[in-house]
């Protein structure tokens, strides 16, 4: 499904979206096993693969209440039976002792397991930073055209997990296990192969979501099609995180194509709000300073890095920016 005759996107149910380091979320816990207290009260309890980048969530306290929070007990986990296949008993001997280098033959050997165990094998070698194997994986997986979030093993023995993924620069997302993970992976991987137009394919063929449209406006941008990213954010006006930071996609959109009143508008419709996340203001700040350069307005531009920089000293690339503009 494509986006073209969509202008407005929900955030996907499951999804939490982070933008920065500073949160809304305080979380305490162990390596593999963690508590968290969202902003409005609520605890849930990730337990997770260490290493793997992919871990599970219960909610422990909905936040209707501040009556103390008893420590969560452990529950047993799920072990196969004795009638349970083969191919179940050893992709979760394979999972619970994380012996990963492992999915590659399980999912060779065992047609009901393939989707499945390649799904995960390019998920653990892309956080293991393998790229190419990563690749290999997830693009295997992709063409099946399966959904792994409705595979009976996930949903016996995995349940509601997670999965962190860089969906464009500075912006990462935590999905559910499934095919919009596995398709956000398979688009991040693409992208750094220098694969642009597989990327977009990938990205475009997902249900339309916020996090789903922050990744397609970025390859959009990167590949010069920037028709598309005005498109698909036409009518969006500043009305949470995902909305912000695509209104500021759409300014710099603009500004390639030379329209720079165009441009600047959407800057401010992306700042007006002092309460979104400071990441996503500072790139607004940022590309607004480069339509100003691209319009020979260079003390304007100075002074919207300037803001960056007073609000974030190490922001990446605005103090060389600022000096080279200092110096022309």
């Amino acid at each position: 499904m494509g986006f073209t005759a969509r202008k407005s996107f929900k955030v996907m149910p499951g999804v939490r979206m982070t933008v920065s380091k500073a949160g809304v979320s305080t979380s305490v816990g162990t390596r593999g096993a963690r508590v968290t207290r969202t902003a409005s009260g609520r605890v849930t309890r990730t337990v997770g693969l260490p290493g793997s980048g992919i871990s599970h969530t219960k909610t422990m306290s909905s936040g209707a209440s501040n009556r103390p929070v008893a420590p969560p007990q452990p529950s047993k986990p799920v072990k196969p039976g004795l009638m349970a296949p083969k191919w179940e008993k050893e992709l979760h001997k394979v999972i619970t002792e994380q012996k990963f280098d492992e999915l590659p033959r399980i999912a060779g050997a065992y047609p009901e397991a393939a989707e499945l165990a390649a799904t995960l094998d390019g998920l653990m070698a892309m956080q293991a930073g393998e790229d190419a194997r990563a690749l290999e994986a997830c693009r295997w997986a992709w063409a099946t055209g399966g959904d792994i979030g409705e595979h009976p093993f996930v949903r016996k023995y995995i349940g509601r997990t997670s999965v962190r993924i860089v969906v464009a620069s500075g912006v990462e997302a935590t999905v559910p296990l499934g095919r919009d993970a596995l398709g956000l992976a398979l688009a991040e991987l693409e992208q750094a192969a220098g694969n642009l137009d597989e990327a977009i394919a990938v990205v475009e063929a997902l249900d339309p979501s916020a996090i789903a449209a922050v990744s397609l406006c970025e390859l959009y941008l990167e590949a010069g099609r920037y028709d598309d990213v005005v498109d698909l954010t036409n009518g969006m006006g500043n009305t949470d995180d995902p909305t912000a930071l695509l209104v500021a996609f759409r300014g710099a959109a603009l500004r390639e194509q030379g329209h720079f009143v165009a441009a600047r508008e959407a800057f401010k419709e992306a700042l007006k709000s002092k309460t979104r996340d400071s990441a996503i203001r500072h790139k607004a700040l940022i590309e607004r300073a480069e339509t100003y350069v691209a319009e020979n307005k260079v003390a304007m531009a100075k002074k919207d890095l300037e803001r960056v920089l007073a609000e974030d000293a190490s922001a990446p690339g605005v103090r060389e920016r600022l000096a080279e503009l200092s110096s022309s």
